[in-house]
C-alpha cells in the first residue's frame, strides 16, 4: 500500500471588488475499502468556515462562503491519503453478448449508462468500439482494457488542444486531447457497448523508479489533477482504466470523487457577485508520506496555472444578472 500527503491549493485574482461568493468543492479523497482517507483540512484565504456531506455518489462534498468583499479568494486542501492496490480485472469474465441475460443488475446503474453532454452517444464512437470488440476474445472485461489501450494509441496526450467544457467530438476531431478527454472516450465506448462506466477525479502521484514514459510525466507534472474511468462488469463489480496511460489503475491513483462526467465533480465551482475579470491558477502537490525502505520521501509536483474554462464551468464565475 501506499501513503500520500497531497496539497491541492486553488487561487482567484480579480482584477476588482467582488463579494457574495458561494462555492461547493469536491477535495476530499474517498474513503472505502480501498482507500483511506487519514486526514483532510481545507481553508479559505478570506477565511470561511465550511459545511460538508456525502452525495449520491458517495462523495465528501464541502460548502463555504465569503460575504464579504474580496479582490483575492485562496482555497486550500490538505490531506494525507492510504490506497490499496486495486484488484485487476479478472482472466474471465461476462461475455459481451451475454450483457443481456444481466439486465436487471446492469441496469442499477442506468445514469452510468445514459449519454451527458461531455460523454454523447456518437455515432464516431461505434467505431472505436468496433476495434475493441474485434481486438479482444469478446468479453466484457477484455473489451474495457482493449478499448483503453486504443484510446492510448490513437490519441495523443497534448496540452491546450481541447479546453474544459470540450465533448468527445473535440478529441476526436483533433486526435488530441487530456486526461479529462480520454476518460470521457473511454466512457462512451463502454455505455455505448452496454458496459457502465463512471467518471473519476483525482491525482496521478509521482513515479518511484525510472521506468515511467515521458507521456506519463506530462501527466504527473502538468496538470492540477487527473481523471480516468470505471467499469461496471456484472457479477465482479467496478474496476478502474486509465485511458492517458493504456492499462488498469494501480496504487498511484488517488480517487477524489465519482460522476458521470467532469461536470459532475469539478474540484471547485461556484458564483460571485460582481463585474471583475479574474485569474484562475491551480498548484497541486503529491508526494509519497513514506517510501519502500521506510523513509521520508520528498518529491512533489506542481501544476501550471489551469486552462480557462468556458463561463458556465468556471469554478467562480460571475453573476451577471445581479
Amino acid at each position: 500500500m501506499n501513503r500520500y500527503r497531497i496539497l491541492h491549493v486553488t487561487e482567484f485574482h480579480y482584477d476588482g471588488p467582488v463579494s457574495e461568493s458561494y462555492n461547493q468543492v469536491w477535495l476530499r479523497p474517498r474513503q472505502d475499502e480501498q482507500q483511506s482517507c487519514l486526514s483532510f483540512r481545507l481553508t479559505t484565504n478570506p477565511h470561511s468556515r465550511a459545511s460538508s456531506y456525502v452525495d449520491a455518489m458517495g462523495n465528501w462534498v464541502h460548502r463555504f462562503n465569503v460575504v464579504a468583499e474580496h479582490r483575492r479568494l485562496r482555497v486550500e486542501a490538505e490531506s494525507v491519503v492510504l490506497v490499496q492496490m486495486p484488484a485487476p480485472i479478472p482472466a474471465e469474465t461476462l461475455r459481451l453478448d451475454a450483457l443481456k441475460d444481466h439486465a436487471d443488475e446492469i441496469d442499477e446503474h442506468y445514469d452510468l449508462l445514459a449519454p451527458t453532454g461531455y460523454v454523447p452517444h456518437s455515432p464516431d464512437v461505434l467505431e472505436l468500439a468496433g476495434a475493441a470488440e474485434q481486438s479482444c476474445d469478446g468479453s466484457a472485461g477484455a473489451f474495457a482494457l482493449a478499448a483503453t489501450s486504443l484510446i492510448f494509441e490513437r490519441f495523443r496526450y497534448e496540452k491546450g488542444a481541447t479546453h474544459v467544457h470540450s465533448s468527445i467530438h473535440d478529441a476526436m476531431q483533433s486526435g488530441a486531447g487530456v486526461c479529462q478527454d480520454f476518460a470521457h472516450l473511454l466512457l462512451a465506448v463502454l455505455r455505448m457497448r452496454g458496459l457502465p462506466g463512471r467518471y473519476v477525479s483525482g491525482y496521478l502521484a509521482p513515479a518511484r523508479t525510472g521506468e515511467v514514459s515521458r507521456s506519463m510525466e506530462d501527466v504527473i507534472g502538468g496538470m492540477a489533477s487527473h481523471a480516468w474511468a470505471e467499469v461496471f462488469l456484472p457479477g465482479l463489480g467496478w474496476f478502474g482504466l486509465d485511458p492517458t496511460i493504456g492499462r488498469e489503475v494501480d496504487m498511484r491513483h488517488v480517487r477524489l470523487a465519482y460522476g458521470r462526467d467532469y461536470g459532475d465533480v469539478a474540484p471547485v465551482r461556484g458564483v460571485y457577485k460582481g463585474h471583475a475579470g479574474q485569474r484562475l491558477s491551480v498548484d497541486v502537490g503529491v508526494r509519497p508520506v513514506i517510501d519502500d525502505e521506510g523513509f521520508e520521501v520528498k518529491q512533489e509536483t506542481a501544476a501550471e496555472p489551469a486552462r480557462v474554462p468556458a463561463p458556465e464551468d468556471l469554478p467562480q464565475q460571475q453573476q451577471q444578472q445581479q
